[in-house]
């Protein structure tokens, strides 16, 4: 009898569950009938107005619409998503510093130095100066050209080529003293250098007056 009256209430079971299973299914499929019919609905309202719209309205709108998405594709491709950090130690009192990424003008500015001091005392003829700038740039391969100008000495310019990871920052060494100028990636072989600037676009000349430096 037992056994029986399990068996039953098994059976009642299932059924409840199946008939709970087939209420679902029927609101899922009453939910996405409603759907549909709300969408046929906006889109019957969207053709409506979009006749009732101006053929060169129309004609402007869709413009616009491409302009804004090929905007928006410059902008992805474009984004500046990495960085540049210059460290720039040099040997002048005054001098202009500029930077190009790939040709483009990326940083200009002045720097000055100030005469080292022998036991922090003593002054000497050395003069030291430096600079820390981060400069946004896109990921990917870039060309880095550097150049110096100071006031009393002779324009001197070099480049480099460097790789940037996604979201990334790497450090350019920039060291500039007044027979040479020299440009690194810490942590990079020496032999890795990368592009570097023709030796003919290198040659400086001093203006006779002015006595300030031109390339030639």
């Amino acid at each position: 009898m037992i056994d029986a009256k399990e068996r039953r209430g098994n059976c009642l079971l299932d059924c409840v569950e199946e008939q709970l299973t087939l209420g679902r299914c029927c609101l899922n499929r009453e939910h996405i009938a409603q759907l549909r019919a709300k969408t046929a609905l906006f889109c019957q309202h969207a053709r409506q107005w979009a006749a009732r719209v101006p053929v060169k309205a129309r004609v402007v709108l869709g413009l616009f619409l491409v302009a804004a998405l090929l905007m928006a594709v410059h902008t992805a491709l474009t984004a500046k998503d990495a960085s540049l950090h210059l460290k720039l130690q040099h040997g002048f009192h005054n001098a202009q510093f500029l930077v190009w990424v790939d040709g483009d003008l990326a940083y200009s500015g002045k720097v000055a130095g100030s005469t080292k001091k022998r036991f922090g005392l003593i002054p000497t003829d050395s003069v030291q100066g430096s600079l820390s700038e981060i400069i946004p740039v896109r990921s990917g391969q870039h060309k880095v050209r550097v150049r110096i100008e100071p006031d009393d000495a002779t324009m001197q310019e070099d480049g480099i080529s460097g790789d940037f990871a996604h979201n990334s920052e790497r450090e350019l060494s920039v060291c500039a003293r007044q027979s040479r100028l020299s440009l690194s990636w810490p942590g990079t072989p020496a032999g890795s250098r990368g592009w570097q600037q023709p030796a003919e676009t290198l040659r400086t000349r001093l203006r006779p007056k002015e006595g300030r430096a031109e390339r030639d």
